[in-house]
């Protein structure tokens, strides 16, 4: 097979790594119809999820740079948002329409704020929800680096594949 078909073939297999309809079985019947020893098969393996490794980073770049900038307007209009609320208590006019918009300065809808004054313990026990306890990992971990419990144990670390 010439190196073009083989690049070919290569370009075709990285088409359906990246389509979301292929089934597994279709990708794995077309690698092993490109690629044959495991070294090749490997090395082709690498290639892509080297590039898939790319890909998946530049488009988390995007997603932070795209947050940041949603976090940034979110935060602008807020602000606007304040500065309409306080200039309009200032001159006392909570309520008025334009030819696009009705402002009305509003109390907020659901639960009324509720504040504990006293503490914990001044609190009746029925309005109190009591918590079901939970294993301190870390502490448990020292003791069986000491010695062996009947009630915990360390699961052997796994393995996987590192690719350099």
């Amino acid at each position: 097979m010439s190196l073009y078909e083989l690049t070919e073939e290569y370009a075709a297999l990285q088409e359906i790594m990246y389509d979301p309809e292929v089934d597994e079985q279709t990708i794995q019947d077309t690698m092993e119809a490109v690629w044959g020893e495991i070294e090749d098969k490997a090395e082709g393996y690498a290639k892509i999820i080297t590039g898939m490794k790319a890909d998946a980073e530049t488009l988390r770049e995007e997603e932070n740079r795209l947050a940041a900038r949603r976090r940034h307007l979110e935060a602008r209009s807020q602000y606007l948002k304040d500065t309409l609320e306080a200039n309009m208590r200032a001159v006392g006019k909570t309520k008025f329409k334009t030819a696009l918009f009705t402002f009305n300065i509003q109390k907020n809808g659901g639960l009324q704020p509720l504040v504990i004054d006293g503490l914990i313990d001044d609190i009746p026990g029925k309005f109190l929800i009591p918590q079901p306890p939970v294993p301190n990992n870390e502490a448990i971990r020292k003791l069986l680096a000491e010695k062996q419990v009947d009630w915990a144990h360390l699961d052997p670390r796994g393995e996987s594949l590192r690719i350099r």
